[in-house]
């Protein structure tokens, strides 16, 4: 009984996720005007002011915490989460992840002008603004425009307008070059990202836009959408060319149903970074674009088509430059640090598959 309690709970965490739409918000339209006061309607529907630049920032998703890096707001930030542990000089900054989510003390412990909350941060959002701080919630994200909006929001709102416009322009810039490799190829690979327990990423997520990005058809978004749940007969319906595989399920094609696909059958998998995948923003963007089209089309990509920063805006200060294995166009190596899930609404997905997982593995 208490397994199947377990069950339950999970269910309902996923169907909340699932059914989270991308709410809308008022996103910033004019990058030249960064003047405070501001006010911004949010995924909530609440109108936030905020009245002057903010000096501490507290993000409660790494995809915001990126965000800020690459917008030149790194130095506002005072605290974030455990998954984006892999930005420089996060180590100097308040942890605030709970076991689920964000610890509301601890987010308060850091005294923020301004708390930036994803869609997968949903639940907490109420908690913090019952606690007294002035939180913004942004909308899901499932498509490239939609982090590009969601980029000039946290530009808007934190007063790095211009920086907001240059990480858009890089992003834009390398999602264009990308995009040339594969125009005109044919026969395009069926794919398939599965995230362990029957789960895959399907249609209207920010998954899938990675996917085809890349120049491949996520096989899931067909005729179904968001992260269901499929039987293995499905599975094997669907029958996916490649599958998508992070640090988290490196061996996930040499198990069933995953096996007896063409993937599995011909060891067909691209390994990118579960950050890349997971965390909507504009690093992960790039990283993932480079380095998944790199694996699919091996004889049309050329290194040469990353663009650098520095090669669509001048040099932005507290910002950084993603690391080589960022952009090398060959396969992500996970990393110690940040081989978490990132809490995008796939990202709450898997946090919840390992603790229904744990908890299952306990004694009744």
């Amino acid at each position: 009984m208490r397994r199947l309690s377990h069950v339950c709970v999970f269910v309902l965490l996923v169907g909340s996720l699932a059914g989270v739409a991308p709410a809308a918000a008022t996103p910033a339209t004019q990058a030249e005007d960064c003047s405070f006061p501001v006010t911004m309607t949010d995924a909530t529907g609440a109108e936030v002011t905020i009245e002057e630049r903010p000096e501490r920032v507290t993000t409660t998703n790494p995809s915001a915490a990126q965000t800020m890096w690459e917008v030149g707001g790194r130095a506002q930030v005072v605290g974030l989460t455990q998954y984006a542990s892999y930005l420089d000089g996060a180590e100097s900054r308040t942890n605030v992840s709970a076991s689920f989510g964000v610890n509301v003390e601890r987010v308060v412990g850091t005294n923020p002008d301004l708390v930036i909350a994803p869609n997968a941060s949903a639940g907490d959002v109420a908690p913090l603004r019952q606690a007294g701080l002035t939180v913004y919630h942004l909308p899901a994200a499932t498509t490239i425009e939609d982090i590009r909006a969601k980029t000039a929001t946290i530009g808007r709102l934190t007063g790095n307008c211009e920086g907001a416009s240059e990480a858009n322009a890089w992003m834009d810039a390398n999602v264009d070059a990308v995009r040339q490799v594969t125009a005109d190829a044919e026969d395009r690979p069926t794919a398939l990202y599965p995230l362990g327990g029957g789960y895959v990423a399907a249609g209207n997520t920010f998954v899938t836009s990675l996917i085809e990005l890349a120049g491949a058809e996520n096989v899931a978004a067909r005729n179904h959408a968001q992260y269901p749940q499929l039987s293995d007969e499905i599975i094997l319906q669907l029958d996916p060319d490649v599958l998508f595989v992070t640090e988290n399920t490196a061996n996930i094609a040499t198990t069933e149903p995953y096996a007896s696909t063409t993937a599995g059958e011909t060891n067909s998998t691209v390994a990118v970074q579960v950050r890349n995948i997971n965390q909507p923003a504009p690093r992960s963007v790039v990283s993932f674009a480079h380095n998944a089209t790199a694996q699919l089309y091996p004889d049309r990509y050329d290194a040469d088509s990353y663009v650098p920063r520095s090669a669509v805006t001048p040099a932005v200060t507290q910002t950084s430059e993603p690391t080589p294995a960022d952009h090398t166009p060959s396969t992500d190596q996970p990393t110690t640090d940040a081989s978490g899930p990132g809490f995008t609404a796939v990202g709450a997905l898997l946090a919840v598959l390992a603790l229904v997982s744990t908890l299952s593995r306990r004694r009744p």
